[in-house]
C-alpha cells in the first residue's frame, strides 16, 4: 500500500469518529495533495477535508488548493441538504397518499455518519416492488418528478426533481431481473414489504427494509459492483457504520449462510476485516459472528483493487471494459464452463448491452450493429485515452478474474 493510500484511511478513520488529524509536518504538502485527489476519487472530499483542513501539515498546502477543495465540499454539503430535504419531503407526500416504497442505501446510512450532510449521495435509491411501480410512476409525476429515461422497463427507473436538486432511482426490484448472475438475488428481497422496518431521519419516519435484509443489501450490492467494474471505500463506510449501529438487530448467521450460498462470504470477511482494521468497524458491538471472523482471508488485495478503482471502479476505462471478463468468468464459472472469457467479452450477449441500447430489448436481431457500435465507440476510446488500449484492458481484466479466484468466488 502506498503511503498516501495509508494516510487517506487514517483521515476516512478520523472522519468516521468526527475527528481531525493530527499529521505534523512529517507529511508533505505533495502527499497532503494525493489524499485530497485521492478523496475527489473516492467522492468523499468533504469527509477528509473536514479531518485534514486544521493539522499542521495543511498549513504547507498552496491556498489556492485549499480554497477550491473548501469551495467544493460547501458545495457539497448544501447540496447534500438541500437533497435530503427534498426526498424527505417527496417521501411525506407520497406517505399521505397511501404509498410507501422502502428507501434504501443512501439515506439510512448517510443518517448514521457523525455529519450526514458530507457524506455525499449522487441518487436515492427507492423499492417500491413491480406490482407498485405504476401507482408510484404516476404519482411521482404529479408530484413533480420528471422521468430521466423513456425506458420504463428497466428494473430502475431514474427521476429527476424538476425545480430541485434530487435524483431517484425507483426499483421494481433491487437486482437486474435478467441477469444471469444477479437476477437470483431478487428472491432474497420477495417478502421485503412485509416485515418492513421504520427509521426516523430529521423527525420524518421512513420505510426500509429490514436489518437482516439491509445487510446483506448492502453486501449484495458492493458485490455486484465489484464483479463489474469495482467498489469505493464509501461502500465500506456504509457497511461498518450500518454493522455497528445496528448489528444486536441483525440475523448474523442468516446473513452469512446467503452470502456462502452466493459465493460471496469470503468477499464479504474480507470487507469486515478491512473495516476492522482501517476504520471503525468493531465486531463486538456488531454482534459479528466468530465463524465469519476466523476465516482465513486475506483483505489487502480487495483493499489495493477499492482503493485503485475509485467510486464504482470508475478511475480507469480499462478497469471499465475489462467489466465483461469478470462478468464473463463468473458466468462460465456458474454454468460449470470455462475458457471462453476473451470472447464473450468483445462479442457480449444482448442481455449485458442493453443498458447502452436500450432498442436491444425488442429488436435482438440488431446484437450485431450493436457489437459495431460498441467497437468503435471504444476504438474512439483509445485513440483519446491512454488507459483504454486492448493490452490495458486484458491485463485488468485478467488481475480482476484472479482477485475472484483469491476470494472464492469462482473456481
Amino acid at each position: 500500500m502506498e503511503h498516501q493510500e495509508r494516510l487517506f484511511l487514517e483521515a476516512m478513520k478520523a472522519a468516521l469518529e468526527d475527528r481531525s488529524v493530527t499529521w505534523d509536518r512529517q507529511v508533505t504538502a505533495e502527499e497532503l495533495k494525493q489524499v485530497l485527489e485521492l478523496a475527489q476519487m473516492h467522492h468523499v472530499l468533504p469527509m477528509i477535508f473536514e479531518a485534514v483542513y486544521s493539522c499542521s501539515a495543511a498549513a504547507a498546502l498552496e491556498p489556492r488548493l485549499v480554497e477550491e477543495c473548501r469551495k467544493a465540499t460547501l458545495h457539497a454539503v448544501m447540496g447534500q441538504a438541500v437533497k435530503t430535504e427534498e426526498l424527505l419531503e417527496l417521501y411525506g407526500s407520497l406517505y399521505s397518499r397511501g404509498i410507501t416504497p422502502l428507501v434504501v442505501k443512501g439515506l439510512i446510512c448517510r443518517s448514521l455518519y457523525p455529519r450526514p450532510d458530507y457524506r455525499e449521495s449522487g441518487d436515492e435509491d427507492v423499492f417500491c416492488g413491480e406490482t407498485n411501480f405504476q401507482s408510484c410512476h404516476k404519482t411521482l409525476i404529479e408530484l413533480g418528478m420528471e422521468p430521466c429515461s423513456s425506458d420504463l422497463e428497466s428494473y430502475e427507473v431514474p427521476y429527476r426533481k424538476a425545480d430541485g436538486m434530487l435524483y431517484i432511482e425507483l426499483h421494481k426490484t433491487l437486482f437486474p431481473k435478467n441477469s444471469d448472475i444477479f437476477g437470483d438475488y431478487n428472491r432474497i428481497f420477495e417478502h421485503s414489504f412485509d416485515h418492513r422496518v421504520q427509521v426516523v431521519v430529521n423527525e420524518v419516519e421512513v420505510a426500509t427494509l429490514e436489518w437482516s435484509e439491509h445487510m446483506l443489501y448492502l453486501i449484495l450490492h458492493a458485490f455486484k459492483h465489484f464483479l463489474h467494474s469495482g467498489f469505493g471505500i464509501r461502500q465500506v463506510c456504509d457497511m461498518v457504520l450500518f454493522a455497528n449501529a445496528y448489528g444486536e438487530r441483525i440475523n448474523w448467521k442468516y446473513v452469512q449462510k446467503k452470502c456462502r450460498t452466493l459465493r460471496a462470504e469470503r468477499f464479504a470477511a474480507a470487507i469486515f476485516a478491512i473495516g476492522e482494521k482501517y476504520l471503525t468497524f468493531s465486531p463486538e458491538r456488531a454482534h459479528y459472528p466468530g465463524s465469519w471472523r476466523d476465516l482465513q482471508v486475506d483483505p489487502e488485495p480487495l483493499l489495493q483493487d477499492l482503493l485503485c478503482g475509485g467510486i464504482y471502479g470508475g478511475a480507469d476505462r480499462s478497469r471499465v471494459h475489462s467489466s465483461n471478463m469478470t462478468l464473463n468468468a463468473v458466468k462460465a464459472n456458474k454454468k460449470g464452463k470455462r475458457g471462453r472469457n476473451l470472447l464473450r467479452t468483445v462479442f457480449p450477449p444482448a442481455k449485458l448491452l442493453v443498458g447502452r441500447f436500450h432498442w436491444l430489448r425488442h429488436k435482438t436481431w440488431l446484437l450485431p450493429v450493436a457489437w459495431l457500435l460498441r467497437f468503435f465507440g471504444y476504438l474512439k476510446e483509445t485513440v483519446t485515452r491512454s488507459d483504454s488500449s486492448a493490452a490495458a484492458v486484458i491485463r485488468m481484466g485478467s488481475k480482476r478474474v484472479e482477485l475472484l479466484r483469491q476470494y472464492d468466488i469462482i473456481d
